[in-house]
């Protein structure tokens, strides 16, 4: 069973340009405090972001396709790692200091009066 999806060039553009102009349209109508927790929740996109990137770079027969496949899947990852992190210290905001973060460690210094 062959997946191979042949775009020629013009079409590929003209996805990405509705593409960009989607996204730009969307992400410009959601009020600024939004954007954190929205990011937090697109880790899944770029997660597909990644399969997409290794199912290119599976399919790809030249060296430009195994270019764009690699960059893809570099972009991809550091997407997922990037949001998780974003997550991350945005969920530390709302920790009580009764339940510490593991890997920081309290101040050893007596507090001032």
């Amino acid at each position: 069973m062959d997946f191979a999806i042949h775009i020629t060039g013009f079409v590929a553009v003209y996805i990405f340009m509705l593409a960009a102009f989607a996204g730009w349209v969307i992400i410009g109508g959601v009020p600024a405090i939004l954007h954190t927790p929205l990011m937090s929740g697109s880790n899944f996109v770029h997660g597909i972001v990644v399969v997409g990137g290794m199912f290119a770079l599976l399919n790809a027969s030249t060296l430009q396709e195994q270019a764009f496949g690699f960059v893809a899947v570099l972009l991809g990852a550091g997407n997922v790692a990037g949001g998780y992190t974003v997550t991350n210290r945005m969920l530390a905001m709302f920790r009580t200091s009764a339940h510490p973060v593991h890997g920081h460690a309290k101040s050893k210094h007596p507090k001032s009066v």
